[in-house]
């Protein structure tokens, strides 16, 4: 993972709310310190945990531009940059480059936009014309438009265009890709240490907000090949990680933060808080762990 510039955990972090539902900047300026002295190697700011879907325009540049300060170049800074519109997808990503932003991440086209491969390059070629390096987004079950090994070959011949996010869950999808011999970043949290095993080259983890220096040193033990270790620190991360993808992730990832000490208050509307039933099978998955607070 050492030669990709956004090579190792990159957190996807959430969002604080206050109890009105406007973002928390004070707050979320303590969990990025926090975050940092746990040892992340970069932040994806505006992402899908941090509810990118639910912020205004405005609201995310404000927040890319509040976290990219607070970083202050002790970690890398990725921004969500997604829309429907592809202009708008040009005009945030500028914003994020003005704002210090290293890469962004981007969805293709979804609701009814281009399914076609040529389509899907046209996207992304306008999207690489923002002068960022581009982190493409496969999340077929969410946008319905897959990434495939022939289509990841087409888009990294764009310039500025450096890898793809893999989030489609499946293992196999993601090791057909990598045999493209082309980066790929896991973005699917069951599949950490087995992604990094089959030499992903980084990580994009939302559930690592609950947890983060567990998830940097399970990193860490894979980078370095310890993977007996990186196995036993498996086992702690396991049961929570697969338990947050079966459903609710984002209302899990909160409230599993909330419980480990990083608070982040409540997903905005119209997510809600995680039922009760749910928390407490999250809290005893979470029991697992040895993180130090």
């Amino acid at each position: 993972m050492s030669d990709f510039p956004f090579a190792g955990l990159n957190l996807a972090i959430t969002t604080p709310f206050d109890a009105q539902g406007r973002i928390d900047f004070q707050r979320f300026g303590q969990l990025i310190e926090r975050y940092i002295e746990a040892g992340v190697d970069g932040f994806v700011l505006s992402s899908g945990t941090g509810m990118h879907v639910y912020l205004s325009r405005d609201e995310s540049s404000e927040l890319i531009a509040y976290g990219a300060k607070v970083i202050a170049g002790r970690a890398r800074v990725i921004a969500q940059t997604s829309a429907l519109l592809v202009e708008e997808v040009v005009e945030r990503t500028r914003r994020a480059a003005d704002a210090g932003a290293e890469g962004v991440m981007v969805l293709p086209p979804f609701f009814e936009g281009p399914t076609d491969d040529q389509g899907i390059v046209d996207f992304y070629s306008t999207v690489a014309s923002a002068g960022l390096p581009v982190i493409g987004y496969n999340v077929p079950q969410a946008v319905g438009v897959e990434v495939t090994p022939s289509l990841l070959r087409q888009l990294c011949e764009i310039r500025n265009f450096v890898g793809v996010k893999d989030s489609s869950g499946d293992l196999a999808a993601q090791a057909s890709l990598m045999r493209t011999g082309l980066p790929v970043m896991n973005g699917a949290d069951p599949l950490a240490p087995y992604a990094m095993f089959a030499g992903c080259a980084g990580l994009i983890w939302g559930g690592a907000n609950m947890a983060p220096k567990t998830c940097v040193a399970l990193v860490r033990a894979a980078r370095e090949k310890r993977w007996d270790d990186a196995r036993e620190i498996w086992r702690q991360l396991e049961p929570v990680m697969s338990l947050i993808w079966q459903g609710d992730y984002v209302q899990s990832v909160y409230a599993g933060a909330q419980i480990t000490g990083y608070d982040a208050g409540q997903p905005r509307r119209p997510l809600a808080r995680l039922p009760a039933q749910k928390t407490e099978a999250l809290r005893e998955a979470l029991s697992a762990l040895h993180e130090t607070l």
